[in-house]
């Protein structure tokens, strides 16, 4: 079998054709030897080195050279299956078809007989006329084989283009950005620091002052409580001491305490409680703290003088009452901090009440903590409060307290009230309560000692009722005061019978008899004929139902029984004084009406306030109105002197010797949160001199164990005596009518 030739061949044209095995083309008609030799000589090493990477020699591609024939390489399209084997020949040490040929057993020996490599130079003539196109013959198609390992192209390197020169930055542009971030960095600091300096100053100085300064309150002075001269007070403020703690200072706390105790007459166990270290809410140790309040000047400075760490005065107030429990259920009382709790210190609180100052000053720290010379300091004055005048007698107050107490002390348990107005003013001049207690030192007392029971002590009045519905009915005509008529011993209204305890046995009986009697059952035949609606009317035009608004905080309004809400025996219980709820106040001031020509004046306990500056403000005028006409309020009062005259009447021990005294008795109940207490409210209640009446003066006694009619009339007379007297009233001129019980 002929070696088979690697060669690659060329046609007539010159174009490369692809190898074929058996030394020729499959369908090819057999070539003439010397042609065959003259081509085994393609493939050397020359045409490799010419042959590109992409199957073109330089001959194909370049342009001719001069002597030889124009070399032309045939389309793409025309290669043989392997185009690359020309190089891959070179990879094989250069050898030619002929050379391996010889080289294997039965092949051609080689020409330079074994021993060299024989060189052949192929000669390509180009044969088409430069003048024509090239003629390109066809691809001849060959049966494909499987590519060796050896016929595979080495790896293709891509091409690389030079890497471009970094471009080189702009040191002008540098300088210039780097510049403008300074500008503007300083333009920003300096904006701040004006901001600082011009604006937020105050601020941050504020900031920083907080906390190298002290503040110490400056309590404003409370305004005084005077009687109605204005010169004697009966409350007042007077300047005191404060001593306080500061625990995150205070070395020994046993030893401080033991110290402070005698001078302070506090035990030594409260006060080191109080000097214990302890934090506030917010978290900071606490660095104040009150030890005792209103302390003398001349023991605080003992205190001083004893240089303990931590402890310290400063200045407060203390307030005093010199009469003690002079008035001290009508005056009340304030807390530590001069605010009014109680009585009329709570009720004109505003108005004696002042705005507290404060002074806030530079101190320095640890042991130097006073303060600075030059530094820091503000101080705002503290506004004194004003002062207040009442319409209360001093000494009218004590006397009519003292009968009160001596007559109280015969009953125990038992709860007093004593009223004296001016019936032409509608003022108090005197207004008493029993028990009492020290309002200087109110804490231990019990709160009912405290209560002021003249406008808040409500009772179901009974007979001392009668005048107003003897008023009513002398206003409307229904009688007059020489009205007889047959009064029987009972009377019944509804399931209740009203007995009289003076029984006339059915005879013919005169409205000043009723009155001096306390006639249940003429009382409730002079209602009849009033009628309800007139009785309730006249109830309320006399005061009854409502607050008289005297200046007392917590005063009772009473109650008046609604018609609708009558029984059948309401139309007896309530001409008679039953059924109505009212305080003593409220009856006194209904009496006061008919001692002043029937005309109610509201009852007042302020008379006029005092500025700090010293301008005086009267109080505003009470109110009144026309209840009774002058000459039924006069026909009035001389029925009611038929209680202290006529003989066996009922408030005989009521008179006061020299002088004319108009008046009712009552017995009543007393009644708490509408609930009726065990016992009876004995009261008298009047007026003189009669003819021409100047003070009106109640007296209410609740006692569980019975008996205060024995002292309601002599304690009235006793009070009466000595407010006629004390205002230099004279005695009567004329001696009182002489009534006649049975004409």
């Amino acid at each position: 079998m002929p070696p088979r030739s690697e060669e690659p061949r060329r046609d007539a044209e010159g174009s490369r054709r692809g190898s074929s095995r058996g030394g020729g083309q499959r369908g090819a008609p057999p070539r003439p030897a010397g042609e065959r030799d003259a081509e085994r000589g393609i493939g050397g090493i020359s045409d490799a080195r010419a042959y590109t990477p992409r199957g073109r020699s330089i001959r194909e591609g370049g342009a001719p050279t001069p002597g030889r024939a124009e070399q032309r390489r045939t389309p793409r399209s025309n290669r043989s299956q392997d185009p690359f084997r020309p190089a891959l020949q070179v990879l094989d040490g250069g050898r030619g078809t002929a050379g391996r040929a010889a080289g294997r057993p039965g092949g051609p020996a080689r020409r330079d007989g074994g021993a060299g490599r024989a060189t052949v130079t192929r000669t390509v003539t180009d044969r088409t006329p430069r003048d024509e196109p090239p003629v390109t013959a066809p691809r001849r198609r060959v049966a494909a084989r499987e590519p060796r390992r050896g016929d595979r192209p080495p790896p293709r390197r891509p091409s690389r283009k030079p890497p471009r020169p970094p471009r080189l930055a702009d040191p002008g542009r540098r300088l210039r950005l780097g510049t403008a971030l300074t500008l503007a960095l300083f333009a920003a600091v300096g904006v701040r620091l004006v901001v600082l300096q011009a604006v937020d100053t105050p601020a941050y100085a504020d900031g920083g002052l907080a906390d190298r300064t002290r503040t110490v309150q400056l309590p404003a002075p409370r305004g005084a409580i005077f009687d109605r001269s204005g010169e004697a007070a009966l409350a007042h403020s007077v300047e005191a001491r404060y001593v306080y703690a500061d625990p995150t200072r205070v070395v020994d706390v046993a030893a401080t305490a033991r110290a402070l105790s005698p001078l302070l007459g506090i035990p030594a166990s409260e006060l080191a409680e109080k000097m214990k270290p302890r934090k506030r809410i917010n978290g900071v140790d606490s660095q104040f703290e009150y030890l005792a309040r209103g302390v003398d000047i001349g023991r605080a400075k003992e205190i001083m003088a004893l240089k303990l760490p931590g402890i310290a005065a400063h200045r407060d107030e203390r307030r005093e009452v010199p009469g003690g429990d002079l008035a001290a259920n009508l005056i009340g009382f304030t807390s530590p901090d001069m605010v009014g709790l109680e009585g009329l210190e709570a009720r004109f609180d505003d108005v004696l009440h002042g705005e507290d100052g404060q002074r806030v000053f530079e101190v320095g720290l640890g042991d130097l903590a006073a303060p600075i010379p030059g530094g820091y300091s503000r101080t705002t004055k503290a506004k004194p409060g004003s002062s207040v005048v009442l319409t209360v007698d001093r000494d009218l107050q004590y006397m009519v307290q003292r009968i009160l107490s001596e007559r109280m002390q015969q009953v125990q348990g038992s709860t007093g009230a004593a009223v004296v107005l001016d019936a032409r003013t509608g003022e108090v001049l005197a207004q008493a309560s029993h028990p009492t207690y020290n309002a200087a030192k109110p804490f231990p007392s019990e709160p009912t000692d405290r209560e002021d029971a003249a406008t808040s002590f409500v009772v179901d009045p009974g007979s001392v009722h009668k005048p107003i519905t003897f008023g009513a009915a002398l206003q409307e005509g229904v009688i007059t005061a020489d009205t007889t008529f047959p009064v029987a011993n009972a009377i019944r209204k509804g399931d209740t019978w009203f007995r009289d305890t003076h029984q006339a046995d059915g005879r013919r009986m005169s409205v000043a008899g009723m009155m001096a009697y306390s006639s249940n059952v003429g009382t409730i035949q002079i209602a009849d004929k009033l009628g309800a609606e007139r009785l309730l009317d006249y109830q309320r035009r006399f005061g009854l139902g409502k607050p008289t608004e005297v200046g007392m905080p917590g005063e009772a309004s009473g109650r008046l029984l609604p018609v609708q809400e009558w029984s059948d025996s309401s139309y007896g219980s309530v001409p008679i004084g039953h059924s109505v709820d009212a305080t003593p106040l409220q009856m006194a001031a209904a009496y006061a009406a008919i001692a002043n020509d029937g005309v109610y004046v509201q009852p007042h306990l302020l008379k006029e306030t005092i500025a700090p500056d010293g301008k005086r403000t009267p109080a505003p005028e009470p109110e009144t109105r026309q209840v009774l006409s002058p000459d039924n309020a006069a026909a009035l009062r001389t029925i009611m002197e038929a209680v202290t005259t006529v003989p066996d009447a009922t408030g005989l021990a009521a008179a006061v010797p020299g002088y004319r005294v108009a008046g009712k008795t009552g017995t009543g109940w007393r009644l708490v949160d509408g609930k009726k207490q065990p016992g009876e409210v004995a009261s008298f209640i009047g007026m003189a001199p009669a003819e021409n009446p100047r003070y009106v003066i109640a007296v209410f006694v609740h006692s569980p164990s019975g008996g205060g009619g024995q002292i309601s009339a002599p304690a009235f007379r006793d009070m009466m005596t000595f407010t006629l007297r004390h205002f230099r009233v004279p005695p009567s001129t004329e001696a009182a009518p002489t009534f006649t019980v049975f004409p």
